[in-house]
């Protein structure tokens, strides 16, 4: 089961998406999916980003730092990355291994 960094940017103690992934992190043993929320060439601070397993079912949400990046920590296998913003909604479908993998979701 993912599981993710920010549920809601406003709490205390909350993880600021676009920090770096800290050095306890393995990514031979880890995977990373990150990201960035875009409408057009915009990047969308404050985006809801869900984590949805390949059947469709919610794993996860985050919301986007103040340059639209997102992050997940998940299994290996096949994602889909929702987006929804006041700028627009959109998905972006994923096959990820170990390590990490960069998304850009567009929204319109």
């Amino acid at each position: 089961m993912a599981t993710a960094t920010v549920v809601n940017a406003a709490s205390c103690a909350a993880p600021d998406q676009a920090a770096p992934i800290p050095a306890s992190v393995d990514l031979a043993k880890e995977t990373v999916i990150t990201g960035v929320v875009l409408a057009g060439d915009q990047v969308v601070p404050g985006a809801y980003v869900r984590l949805l397993d390949a059947t469709g079912e919610f794993t996860a949400e985050v919301v986007t730092s103040a340059e639209g990046v997102f992050r997940f920590f998940a299994a290996p296998g096949d994602w889909t990355l929702r987006a929804l913003s006041r700028a627009g909604n959109g998905d972006a479908v994923v096959n990820v291994e170990r390590g990490i993998s960069e998304v850009t979701v567009k929204v319109a």
